[in-house]
């Protein structure tokens, strides 16, 4: 899942732990978990390896319960497993490890984690779901997502600061879309209506990823052609010839002082 980004070194990226936790529940499980941290390094366990068992266990239970429409049990198992996201970070900061290698792991997991939680919505509708609309929506969601996290860090790559969030980022459709499968889970305790919330909170995930996708395009756009503008501009500026400089007065033949003997002949 991800160790914070203080610990891993690289810009903030939110993880599903950081999406679904504010920063006061943070705080305190991350005092209550700092015992445990330590109990982990004392034990040989690595940061990184906290890292893939997160990420295993939101695999779980997205591909596991959410196909089966156990939609309530798999939320369950994936907000379990959201504490590892805190864990390892603690133990990170304990251990006083920042590394590209543990940004690389960290982003590359998450992306894991998403296209299993869209991909266990896709399973449950292109199977018991029985309903292909929102199957292509939920993989819409899972391309989308994927697209839209690209954009940005390719974007960044090339030199430009994709100055914009964009309405709909990753926290946001993680949120979204688990608390909305966590209720319409409630459907199977005899909650009427309530499992409505899953196709709509997938809808507003689709339709929002799409209109962050366009905004990231447009401004990368927009920030590559001002690049371009400026380079060229540079570039123009120093190929620009050199003014020559002017002749000094002393080295005009007209200003020449005139010989001795032309200065008597014309004062003769």
């Amino acid at each position: 899942m991800g160790q914070p980004v203080a610990s891993r070194g690289r810009a903030a990226t939110p993880t599903v732990g950081k999406a679904m936790l504010n920063k006061y529940a943070r705080a305190f499980f991350t005092r209550v978990l700092t015992p445990f941290a330590a109990f982990l390094i004392r034990r040989g366990v690595s940061p990184d390896t906290v890292t893939l068992l997160g990420t295993a266990g939101v695999v779980v239970g997205a591909l596991v319960f959410f196909p089966m429409g156990e939609f309530f049990w798999g939320t369950i198992v994936i907000t379990l497993f959201v504490f590892s996201d805190l864990v390892d970070g603690n133990m990170a900061r304990q251990l006083g490890r920042s590394s590209r290698w543990g940004a690389f792991l960290d982003s590359t997991l998450d992306r894991v984690a998403d296209s299993a939680v869209f991909g266990g919505f896709a399973l449950w509708y292109a199977g018991s779901g029985d309903d292909n609309v929102l199957c292509a929506v939920s993989i819409f969601c899972l391309a989308s997502g994927q697209v839209v996290s690209y954009t940005k860090a390719r974007g960044e790559s090339i030199g430009l600061p994709v100055a914009v969030n964009g309405l709909i980022e990753r926290a946001e459709r993680l949120v979204i879309s688990l608390v909305a499968a966590g209720l319409a889970g409630m459907h199977k305790f005899g909650v009427p209506g309530i499992d409505v919330l899953l196709p709509v909170a997938l809808w507003i995930v689709a339709v929002g990823s799409l209109v962050t996708l366009i905004q990231r395009v447009v401004t990368v756009r927009r920030e590559s052609a001002e690049a371009d503008a400026a380079a060229a501009e540079e570039s123009a500026a120093q190929s620009s010839p050199q003014s020559s400089p002017q002749n000094s007065p002393q080295g005009s033949p007209q200003n020449r002082p005139q010989s001795s003997s032309q200065n008597s002949e014309a004062t003769s």
